[in-house]
């Protein structure tokens, strides 16, 4: 095997691969890249078991073949070299050393055989479309947030992606809760989705797709099983596993009496929750939400550090509300809204509220009172 590379193009594909790799890790091979070198180009193969991802890069190819090296010493040994460097690799069959070569600079660097790299089981899949990146980081992104970390309820560690009905008739749906907030976002269903069974995403596997959602305009091949879920432009494919459990039925959650209707500018919302939150250092900060007519007063009491306060103008006309909320969640809350003015519809101060950006129903949050 022998190629020739640009550095960056090197840097894209190593990194993207060595990022799915488990730094501690009982098996040995699975800290290593599998580089395939064809007529075609070069490919990086990097997994977990659980996670497989490949990243197709062009290259000068002067002799096909196929190893496995450390990710994590190839990407160091990319960053590291000087931009605009055209890097050589070179396998050398006797030694089965790997030569990386840009100028001056070379190293030698240990390898193991191909043959020994773990292959992802193919899958026959159930469902494939095409959606567009904007539209998928969009369900990603807004919902992620509230993905459990609760290793013993292992079914909320990731984002469930599904069909649902909606008012606007069948909508592409991706929800997250951990419990205590829970976060639903909608996008118009792509054609061949349909028959699409309900998976859930694993949080890792969210945060690779992640990287592959930055171009608006780029176009992702979706294609999903009951055991395992694809993305795939035309030179990365994410492959992963979903989480082998029954998600809950959120519906049951998502309060649909609450009457008393709070509108307030969201970024100014979550600036102030952050302030009067400084004084306290608990994990759990609670911050107290005091409404009348027209005027919301956000309130943090903590008897070790000192206590303090703010006042909104808001828009509000029911009747005179105190409810506690964990600071955290509605900042978070508030940092998904994109529209100026975030709703939130109140019940009593034990029953959990309901978020929604101005008039939009396509992202819905809910999160649970504390007492204050």
């Amino acid at each position: 095997m022998k190629f020739s590379i640009e550095r960056a193009v090197l840097v894209k594909a190593v990194s993207q691969a060595q990022s799915v790799v488990e730094r501690r890790n009982t098996i040995p091979i699975l800290a290593n890249v599998l580089i395939e070198a064809t007529a075609d180009g070069v490919s990086f193969r990097a997994t977990d078991l659980d996670t497989e991802v490949v990243d197709r890069a062009m290259a000068q190819v002067e002799r096909n073949g196929a190893t496995t090296v450390s990710a994590v010493m190839l990407n160091e040994i990319a960053r590291k070299l000087p931009d605009g460097a055209l890097v050589q690799l070179a396998l050398d069959e006797a030694t089965g050393r790997l030569s990386v070569q840009a100028g001056r600079t070379s190293f030698s660097l240990a390898t193991m055989p191909r043959d020994d790299f773990p292959a992802m089981a193919d899958s026959k899949y159930t469902a494939n479309f095409r959606a567009s990146a904007k539209v998928l980081r969009r369900l990603f992104d807004k919902s992620k947030f509230a993905i459990s970390t609760e290793e013993t309820r292992y079914y909320l560690n990731g984002v469930y992606l599904h069909v649902a009905q909606s008012e606007d008739g069948p909508q592409l749906r991706c929800v997250a809760t951990d419990g205590h907030r829970l976060a639903r976002i909608d996008a118009p269903l792509p054609v061949g989705a349909d028959d699409m069974p309900g998976v859930i995403v694993p949080r890792k596997t969210v945060g690779e797709l992640r990287k592959l959602l930055d171009d608006d305009d780029a176009d992702i091949a979706v294609s999903v099983s009951e055991t395992k879920v694809r993305f795939a432009t035309p030179t990365i494919t994410l492959t992963s596993k979903v989480i082998d459990g029954t998600f809950p039925d959120y519906s049951r959650v998502i309060p649909q009496g609450n009457t008393r209707k709070l509108e307030v500018d969201a970024a100014d919302f979550a600036r102030a929750v952050d302030r009067v939150a400084t004084v306290s250092s608990e994990r759990s900060r609670a911050v107290k939400l005091s409404l009348d007519a027209d005027r919301l007063v956000l309130s943090v009491n903590a008897p070790d550090a000192g206590a303090a306060e703010e006042e909104l103008i808001v828009a509000y006309a029911d009747e005179p509300l105190e409810i506690g909320f964990n600071a955290k969640y509605l900042q978070e809350i508030a940092s998904q809204v994109d529209r100026d003015n975030a709703v939130f519809l109140f019940n009593g101060s034990g029953d959990a509220a309901l978020i929604r950006e101005g008039s939009d129903l396509s992202a819905v949050y809910v999160v649970m009172p504390m007492r204050v």
